[in-house]
């Protein structure tokens, strides 16, 4: 995998609540024009609870066949049903996706030996490249380093998009991995803290608006000039919050919205912006030079 940022992608629906195709073409090739890493559709921010089978295949499939040899494309494919899972990972590889984002098995709360099987039933029924998305959160069980350590050792497991929120966890996944996988912040906040202890990007909601700032400060970390990944840490800081002053992707749809990107409005039952929160974000936008 590389060092950078992978865009966690947005969905974008019509007026109608369709799939806006031609916009999600647009916003793929704007990622590819301003050098991301790489593209991550049919995550959480890209309302994958929402989406139909048909819709969710539509959509990995547009973002390989418009990606391929460009940008590297990681679907999400994770279900809390294993059988399920391996469906749509199956489906991501036969269309060209690059990576397998696969999150932790959410509502069912299974066991951490149940969370190591789920992935090994996966890894052993596909041939593409498999990430682990742990985000306690949104699943309502943490996969602990001790289990992440096992799932590291299976053969299609190279990554993990890390969203629990703390940097010990984070750096204890990667002293027990030792370089067996490749460890991505989940929190856009979080992203210079974590390369600090070892890991190589993001799966960013901040670099659907700005993905130069996010390159940007992950190359100069990695040129060793940190006082300057710094500064854009912090300029990036009050936006980056921003994005979560109400569930992911609602905050980052509007924001889209404000500055001129046709992506309609999040399906239910996510809701709209709530108007004092949608003052806030515009002064925040303003603040950023962004609308």
């Amino acid at each position: 995998m590389l060092t950078g940022s992978y865009v966690a992608m947005i969905t974008p629906f019509t007026g109608d609540n369709k799939l806006n195709e031609k916009e999600l073409e647009r916003m793929i090739n704007f990622q590819i024009e301003h050098g991301s890493a790489g593209i991550v559709p049919c995550g959480t921010t890209g309302e994958s609870p929402t989406l139909s089978w048909d819709e969710h295949m539509r959509v990995i499939e547009m973002s390989a066949q418009i990606g391929a040899g460009k940008i590297e494309v990681m679907a999400g494919t994770g279900s809390n049903c294993t059988n399920e899972a391996i469906k749509a990972t199956q489906h991501a590889q036969k269309v060209g996706a690059d990576y397998a984002l696969v999150v932790t098995p959410y509502y069912n709360k299974p066991t951490q030996e149940g969370i190591f099987q789920h992935f090994k039933a996966i890894s052993d029924n596909t041939d593409i490249n498999i990430v682990i998305y742990n985000i306690e959160g949104r699943s309502g069980v943490n996969i602990t380093p001790e289990t992440i350590e096992r799932i590291s050792k299976l053969d299609r497991v190279v990554g993990i998009k890390e969203a629990a929120g703390c940097v010990n966890q984070a750096s204890d996944i990667i002293v027990r991995t030792n370089g067996e996988l490749d460890l991505y912040s989940g929190d856009d906040t979080l992203t210079l803290p974590l390369l600090s202890v070892g890991a190589k990007g993001v799966v960013s909601v901040l670099a659907n608006i700005v993905p130069d700032k996010l390159n940007k400060m992950i190359d100069l970390f990695f040129a060793g000039k940190l006082n300057e990944a710094i500064e854009i840490h912090k300029e990036l800081f009050n936006l980056g919050r921003a994005m979560f002053v109400e569930t992911n992707p609602i905050p980052i749809k509007e924001a889209m919205s404000l500055m001129g990107w046709d992506v309609g409005v999040p399906r239910l039952p996510l809701t709209r912006l709530e108007a004092h929160n949608r003052e806030y974000l515009t002064k925040v936008l303003k603040e950023a030079g962004l609308v």
